[in-house]
């Protein structure tokens, strides 16, 4: 097959997936058609839930495993898209459509790169995958898949980024926080004002700057983005609850972070979960050299993705651009798929994992 084939097959594919709704939780009928895309290539896949992959033939539990991951669910669309989300428009090169950016573009064109690559013999094993509910870190996704594939040596995956290797992303941990008072008459100074106690333990993460700041992902930052309290204007308030959103960079793992807060505040903490960690690769990794070999600059990501449930190493490297990523009338370039499948080809034909 030739590069454009590759690109018409991916475009055609992707039409079909944007004009399928698969909002995170309701993927099936997505799946479905990445399960008929696959057999329509000859391949023999496997299914867990909505979560689609295949393997490289003569698959050799000595080699080195390189797995391609993207996801097939997108966010809800915004109301302000001025175009129907559900139906892909090509309109002066760019491919309109929700989840086109998000992660389209990077699932059908690495699903192609498995073509390429697999059609002629390599120095490791590949899986391709196609993954659900990442836009809700769902236990039904990727991290229901990872059990059951081989051992994985390194992972790309096939988020937008402008086609340069995000080495590392950092992670994230959201808690609820509840401060305690006493409540009383408001007229008469009556009570503890849980917001007052609050306020003490908010003062302190606004003003509190951990030690350890990454080259690429900078400092692990804090930020309270929710706080509720109080029932009526004239009852002083004995509960107020805050939800603090912290992004933490590769030096510190999640549940450190809850343990150094839960001794330094007055509120009652409760982590939502501990498992969506800061990832990255090495810079020395064999994949990422090269990537710097041809020309591509590794940064650090602020957002997330399924790299956080990896337990291997992982990097980004996608079509399109993250700021176009949940927005409302949302494309991805055709030139961009093009470009991803020729570049990620260049990347791993040949190489060494």
């Amino acid at each position: 097959m030739t590069y454009t084939e590759y690109l018409n097959d991916a475009v055609e594919l992707l039409k079909k997936l944007i004009a399928t709704p698969s909002v995170s939780r309701d993927e099936s009928k997505a799946a479905d058609i990445m399960a008929g895309t696959v057999s329509e290539y000859g391949y023999e896949y496997c299914r867990e839930g909505n979560n689609i992959w295949i393997k490289s033939s003569g698959f050799d539990s000595s080699k080195p495993t390189l797995l391609l991951n993207a996801h097939i669910d997108t966010v809800k669309p915004v109301s302000s898209w001025t175009r129907d989300p559900f139906v892909p428009e090509i309109c002066d090169g760019r491919l309109y459509g929700l989840g086109s950016n998000d992660c389209g573009g990077g699932l059908v064109a690495l699903l192609q790169t498995f073509r390429f690559i697999t059609s002629h013999k390599q120095n490791y094993n590949t899986i391709w995958l196609a993954s659900a509910e990442e836009e809700v870190s769902g236990e039904n996704g990727i991290r229901r898949v990872l059990p059951m594939l081989p051992e994985i040596t390194a992972a790309m995956v096939g988020e937008p980024t402008g086609m340069q290797p995000a080495i590392a992303e950092k992670g994230l941990m959201v808690i609820d926080a509840t401060a305690k008072g006493k409540s009383g008459h408001a007229a008469r100074g009556e009570g503890i004002n849980a917001i007052y106690e609050a306020l003490d333990d908010i003062e302190w993460l606004r003003k509190y700057k951990f030690e350890k700041v990454s080259q690429l992902l900078g400092p692990t930052v804090m930020n309270v983005t929710i706080i509720n309290a109080g029932t009526q204007h004239n009852v002083i308030p004995d509960e107020c609850k805050f939800t603090i959103d912290i992004r933490t960079n590769e030096y510190y793992k999640n549940e450190e972070v809850f343990n150094f807060l839960s001794s330094k505040m007055k509120s009652r903490l409760k982590a939502r979960s501990f498992r969506l960690s800061s990832s990255h690769i090495s810079p020395d990794s064999p994949l990422i050299k090269r990537c710097m070999t041809m020309g591509m600059k590794p940064f650090g990501s602020p957002t997330l993705s399924d790299q956080a449930l990896m337990p291997f190493p992982s990097f980004k490297l996608g079509p399109g651009e993250s700021s176009r990523s949940h927005s409302a009338d949302e494309y991805i370039c055709i030139d961009e798929i093009d470009k991803a499948i020729r570049t990620y080809i260049d990347l791993l034909d040949g190489a060494d994992i």
